[in-house]
């Protein structure tokens, strides 16, 4: 079974990099790639991916009108998307039981989550203030991918797609 640890995992691969997924007024997907990192949520507990966004951002207006996102990491061909509810922490999207010193450090954390590292700390915090970067989390509600379980505790293995058009481009006869 595909989780959390999965997602982690392979998102670890590449510096926290993932593409996420809001949804425009007109139902259409919008797609960006981000650093994302999995992280407790700061006010449930529960394990949830998270990201850092800047408070312009297209997909941060998208959320805030359809709090649903869908996120996806991958490494070569290993693929683990989660889907869930969004929840949004900032100064724009103030929750009573965030304060402004909660926010400074969950956005640490989220960064950090998400592979980062930080020579001055201060700067990093200034910037976020400056750019009213917020906190997305989402919450994991489903959690999927492309691998299956050789066995019942056995390796996972990821499953290969073979293609039905040989090199040449011509169709297998």
């Amino acid at each position: 079974m595909t989780d959390l640890t999965d997602f982690g995992r392979i998102a670890a691969t590449d510096s926290g990099l993932c593409v996420a997924i809001s949804t425009r007024a007109d139902g259409s997907a919008q797609a960006s790639v981000v650093n994302a990192g999995v992280i407790e949520h700061p006010v449930t507990g529960r394990p949830s991916v998270a990201l850092v966004a800047a408070g312009g951002s297209r997909k941060l207006g998208n959320w805030r009108q359809r709090a649903h996102a869908t996120l996806v990491a991958r490494s070569g061909w290993q693929w683990c998307a989660v889907e869930g509810a969004v929840d949004i922490i900032g100064p724009d999207d103030v929750r009573p039981d965030i304060d402004a010193e909660r926010l400074r450090v969950l956005l640490r954390e989220i960064f950090v989550a998400a592979g980062g590292t930080h020579d001055d700390w201060d700067a990093y915090d200034r910037v976020m203030a400056k750019e009213r970067r917020a906190a997305v989390v989402v919450a994991a509600e489903r959690v999927y991918s492309n691998w299956i379980a050789a066995a019942t505790s056995g390796p996972r293995t990821p499953v290969r797609l073979r293609s039905s058009v040989r090199a040449s481009g011509s169709a297998p006869g």
